[in-house]
């Protein structure tokens, strides 16, 4: 009889997960509370406009690549979404009114970097080295391995990467090191609040990022991001998985070692061989299994910050409007200590606009626009004390003062529609503790080994995988953590992959 395996959340990492367990034989199940797969990557449309509620771009692709590769599919990961290169990447608009568009067009940096910071064209470039570097060891050494006992990490051969990563360097303090300007300490550290970090805090190793971005590029998926998730769909449908959607998990039934299966909101009880939690962890340790003490030892781990996100249908295009852009804010340290330490909004935060018609015009109706704005603020606090709507009302009063530095000073008279989402929102639709949208972030102590494993320490045949467990937060790294805990239970079931 085949083994019957039950994973909870149709996330990403749970989609590549039930696809590679399908493909050997297993049945797969996934129950989703909402009524479609994807998690947080997900759309919103009305009226015409389509909106992805997380990523917005798609970063890494040679991740991507590998994992589609994995998959067994028959097309290639850049036939199957149809992409196009965004380039340049970001249009950076600073306080001062100085602007930097960052490309892959090395004649149209080296002018521009000259122009802010003698010199710094060539030290940029000593950036990029150093985050081919980091890179190259982090995805070979830490992003696609798993862990399963500390011998594995503590090794002779990753000594090494204690001074070949940085882990114990600041990122933004590492920055000195090649450019004295903090606009471009800033033009390349921001791209941390992807793991949820401060760059004040985070690791020099995640200069990874802004050279992937610029030496591999950044794609965009025609129809969307969450053209993804429906490419993952019908690979897991043509592998045989059964998805339940609408369909809420009270609790994994355990006895004392193992897992025997879930209880649903409505009172079905579904037996299992094995179960794969997707939905996100500390959630699954808080209301799903019955230890308060695994429980409270997650929640006291560092969680990431949260987004405010605005979702405007507009009856008027803004072709000025690139597709991303950027405002960073001159007080960029402020910005992250209001974020991280007092769970706010900063006075004059930085944030982001995407326009995705301009990459793929079926976005929006003809004539119209579709806009995304992203505010970056803390997750939600113990005392609950937070005002969010009156922190969203004062976010999206800053979008449009910043809209108005670019001269699109009328935006506010021409939405048709607008759907926001606050930390209580990704709380409440994603079941994401404390609003937070990236999950555990991804500090020193919470990277690598000491990242939360894809399986239960008590539990023999509970597992996990996506952005709180290892590899970490993003949808080309929760594809890894799919097929990552995929194989783990394989090699558990002794089944050979």
């Amino acid at each position: 009889m085949k083994p019957k395996i039950i994973v909870i959340g149709a996330g990403v990492g749970g989609i590549v997960a039930a696809t590679h367990l399908a493909q050997h034989g297993i049945k797969v199940t996934v129950i989703e509370k909402n009524s479609r797969a994807g998690g947080r990557c997900d759309r919103i449309s009305r009226e015409g406009h389509h909106f992805d509620t997380g990523p917005t771009l798609l970063v890494m692709p040679l991740l991507y690549e590998a994992e589609f590769a994995a998959l067994g599919a028959q097309a290639s990961m850049r036939e199957m979404l149809d992409l196009q290169r965004v380039d340049p990447t970001y249009h950076l608009v600073f306080d001062d009114g100085s602007q930097l568009a960052l490309t892959s067009d090395m004649q149209s940096m080296c002018e521009q970097l000259e122009n802010f910071e003698r010199g710094s064209f060539q030290n940029y470039l000593r950036y990029l080295e150093e985050g081919q570097r980091h890179y190259r060891l982090g995805v070979e050494r830490l992003v696609n391995r798993d862990f399963r006992k500390a011998s594995e990490f503590f090794t002779l051969q990753n000594i090494p990467l204690l001074y070949q990563l940085k882990p114990l360097v600041n990122h933004y303090r590492n920055m000195s090191a090649y450019f004295d300007d903090p606009r471009l300490k800033a033009a390349f550290t921001f791209q941390d609040v992807y793991m949820g970090l401060s760059p004040f805090e985070a690791p020099a190793t995640f200069s990874m990022m802004p050279y992937t971005e610029l030496a591999h590029g950044v794609y965009y998926p025609r129809g969307g991001m969450y053209g993804i998730v429906e490419a993952l769909m019908g690979l897991a449908q043509n592998a045989g998985v059964e998805f339940i959607f609408n369909a809420t998990v009270k609790q994994i039934d355990v006895n004392a070692v193992h897992a025997r299966g879930v209880v649903l909101e409505d009172g079905r009880h579904l037996k299992a061989d094995a179960v794969l939690a997707n939905a996100d962890l500390p959630y699954v340790y808080n209301e799903l299994l019955p230890d308060a003490s695994l429980a409270n030892s997650i929640t006291r781990k560092r969680f990431s910050c949260s987004v405010i996100s605005f979702f405007w249908g507009l009856d008027k295009t803004y072709d000025s409007l690139g597709p991303h852009t950027l405002f960073l804010a001159h007080d960029y340290r402020e910005n992250f200590e209001r974020i991280i330490r007092d769970l706010s909004l900063p006075d004059n935060p930085s944030l982001y606009v995407h326009a995705p018609a301009r990459l793929d015009p079926t976005m929006s109706p003809r004539g119209e626009d579709t806009l995304i704005a992203i505010v970056p603020v803390g997750h939600l606090s113990q005392n609950g004390e937070q005002d969010w709507g009156r922190i969203r009302d004062e976010a999206r009063r800053h979008v449009f003062r910043r809209l108005a530095t670019l001269g699109v000073t009328d935006i506010e008279s021409h939405i048709k529609f607008e759907t926001n989402f606050t930390p209580l929102s990704w709380r409440k639709r994603y079941n994401l503790m404390k609003g937070s949208t990236h999950g555990l972030c991804h500090n020193l102590t919470q990277l690598g080994y000491f990242r939360p494993r894809n399986k239960h320490p008590r539990y023999q045949n509970l597992y996990f995988t996506g952005a709180s467990t290892h590899p970490g937060t993003g949808l080309p790294t929760a594809m890894v953590s799919g097929r990552l805990s995929a194989r783990r239970i394989l090699d558990d079931l002794m089944i050979e992959r």
